[in-house]
């Protein structure tokens, strides 16, 4: 990806989608400096690394009255662990870069100054490891029935380490919807014999779901989402990302 200007970061909030109400989305991980300087360290300080975090950082323009809205959604996770997911710059396509985290809203502020646009901003913080992954599905495809997404070459699973999935229900209409998705692996991009890697909760409202394989090792290569649909003309917008952590 080549040099850019922040036109087009897309950031998805457990069921939210927050792109047309954020002006501002700031993504930061760190891992702790522990002091390590001994007599052996040859006059200079030496560190190592302790434990690992990131933040999700975002502000923008305020709105409530529903739960698609800012304020309702924010106040509602308030406190609470969800998926967070944010795209490098673009358009949240199948295959673009992703980061996502299972992380919980620690703090809100809204409403500023007489005569200006009334802001909000919100910060939420890591309790999982940060993946640098790749968009599963786009937020802007309607389904409507059982179907499954463009594959992905992520790569093979090695042992100790997990396939992190993350999934952002972000609107649901009809009677009596239902939606399940898992996660599907193959050894090759024809998915002639998927196995199913992770499933999660059926859905039948806004909302999000982050899941993680338990650290045995995965040879196949091919990933990717697929998904059971139920009721009456129901129709769901989602969006899903999945790397290796």
């Amino acid at each position: 990806m080549a040099k850019s200007v922040l036109l087009n970061v897309r950031c998805f909030a457990v069921g939210l989608d927050l792109t047309s109400v954020s002006n501002k989305i700031e993504l930061t991980s760190e891992v702790e400096e522990k002091p390590a300087t001994n007599y052996g360290s040859d006059g200079y300080t030496e560190v190592v690394g302790g434990l690992a975090s990131a933040q999700i950082t975002g502000e923008g323009q305020w709105e409530a009255g529903d739960e698609t809205k800012v304020d309702d959604a924010t106040w509602a996770q308030l406190g609470g662990v969800g998926p967070w997911s944010v795209s490098g710059n673009n358009s949240a396509a199948v295959g673009e870069l992703a980061y996502f985290t299972r992380a919980m809203r620690a703090d809100y502020t809204l409403l500023a100054d007489v005569g200006e646009v009334a802001p909000w901003v919100s910060t939420a913080k890591s309790s999982w490891p940060l993946v640098r992954g790749q968009f599963a599905h786009p937020p802007g495809t309607a389904r409507t029935a059982d179907g499954s997404g463009t594959g992905l070459e992520l790569g093979a699973v090695a042992a100790g380490r997990r396939l992190y999935a993350a999934l952002h229900v972000l609107s649901v209409a009809g009677t009596t919807p239902s939606l399940t998705v898992r996660v599907e692996s193959a050894e090759d991009d024809t998915f002639a014999a998927p196995t199913t890697r992770a499933a999660f909760a059926a859905a039948d409202e806004p909302g999000g779901q982050i899941m993680r394989t338990d650290g045995t090792a995965i040879t196949d290569t091919w990933w990717r989402v697929a998904w059971t649909i139920t009721g009456t003309t129901p129709s769901f917008l989602l969006a899903a990302a999945l790397g290796i952590g």
